[in-house]
């Protein structure tokens, strides 16, 4: 049996098949139904957050959120991040600026942030990588002193925590992602979620063509809204979501423990004093001390039907259109993370032990061989 990253969870399917049934027999599947008002209600609550607006997926949520705060020009964001950060910006015609990333924490170095705001420069995305959050106080400061906007990509970060405020309700908006991939999934889908009431009601309405009322449309929009069938796989998978948490931390727990035998490799870091989901098992492969390079690993287990990820080979810069629209850029701490992160199977992929055991036997086979 192969195993992979990104396997879902699936909550109780007794009850996903339930609402399934209501929804059909009701003939409410979309339009900010029952199930999607229940959903955006039970999410705030548990984000700790006075408005959740649902979206189609995350993509589409940061669009929107562009949009609401009237970038332009340039926006900020790390060069370690998932295409779909970027690609968001350039959609909308807005150049991304890109920044190198602390090579401990793997977010955007705030210290370099600063030096590439221009006169052009509208706003700061930051981004949560692996759930751990980026540096919010620092990039808070220069937006205040610069006069930009600062806005979240969340993706990663459902559930988690910074000096025990949930991640979700830092910053005046960010943006969640609810994929089939993610601890918490509504197969595919997302949030916009804040605390300030003005930008949840634009939001709403920009992800509803711009419709105020029945006829009468307001400004230019799109539609971004959730179905009722993924709002019902949301409210199956919020009752499941503490039994996912645990086993995601029980799996993580037993990787660290494993791989600690193993010199060269080490998994990134959940301090203890925070929330985590612990959805994501990050592996960093030190080439020297492992006796091969991260991309011998990743074929390795490839071979053996483990389907590790290269997270997020080869960076934003050095992949399509951006290596051609803006060529020359150079992020060493980014290329040194792309060249030997490697994120194993964890979360819904795993529903055993002994499934890492076969993992860990086969990265020291590896490096039994090549040393």
């Amino acid at each position: 049996m192969n195993l992979y990253t990104g396997q879902p969870n699936i909550p109780d399917i007794e009850s996903f098949l339930a609402k399934s049934r209501e929804i059909l027999e009701t003939k409410r599947l979309s339009n900010n139904g029952p199930m999607v008002k229940e959903l955006e209600c039970r999410l705030a609550e548990y984000l700790g957050v006075k408005h959740v607006v649902t979206v189609c997926n995350a993509t589409i949520g940061l669009m929107a959120v562009v949009k609401l705060l009237g970038l332009t020009g340039e926006v900020i964001l790390p060069a370690f991040t998932f295409i779909a950060s970027a690609h968001v910006l350039q959609w909308e015609g807005i150049k991304p600026v890109f920044c190198d990333v602390d090579p401990l924490t793997h977010n955007i170095d705030a210290c370099k942030v600063e030096g590439l705001i221009t006169g052009k420069t509208t706003g700061i995305m930051g981004v949560h990588i692996w759930g751990r959050p980026c540096p919010h106080e620092e990039l808070a400061a220069l937006a205040h002193k610069h006069d930009l906007r600062l806005f979240y990509d969340s993706a990663h970060a459902f559930g988690t925590s910074y000096k025990s405020r949930p991640i979700a309700s830092l910053e005046e908006i960010s943006v969640l992602s609810f994929h089939a991939t993610k601890s918490f999934n509504t197969f595919e889908g997302g949030a916009i979620v804040t605390n300030d009431d003005e930008l949840a009601r634009r939001a709403k309405l920009i992800c509803n063509y711009s419709f105020e009322g029945e006829d009468n449309v307001t400004g230019l929009g799109i539609n971004a809204k959730m179905t009722e069938i993924h709002a019902a796989m949301g409210l199956c998978s919020l009752d499941n979501h503490q039994q996912v948490l645990e086993h995601n931390k029980n799996v993580y727990m037993y990787y660290k423990q494993e791989l600690s035998k193993i010199e060269g490799i080490s998994l990134i870091d959940y301090p203890e004093n925070e929330k985590h989901n612990y959805h994501y098992v990050i592996a960093e492969i030190d080439e020297g001390t492992f006796g091969c390079s991260r991309d011998t690993v990743h074929s390795s287990l490839k071979a053996n039907g483990i389907l590790a990820r290269r997270y997020f080979y080869p960076g934003c810069h050095r992949s399509d259109p951006y290596k051609s629209l803006y060529p020359g850029l150079s992020f060493p701490n980014t290329e040194s993370l792309c060249d030997r992160v490697l994120a194993l199977p964890g979360g819904g992929g795993i529903d055993g032990f002994g499934q890492i055991d076969r993992i860990i036997s086969i990265l020291d086979g590896v490096r039994r061989i090549r040393t």
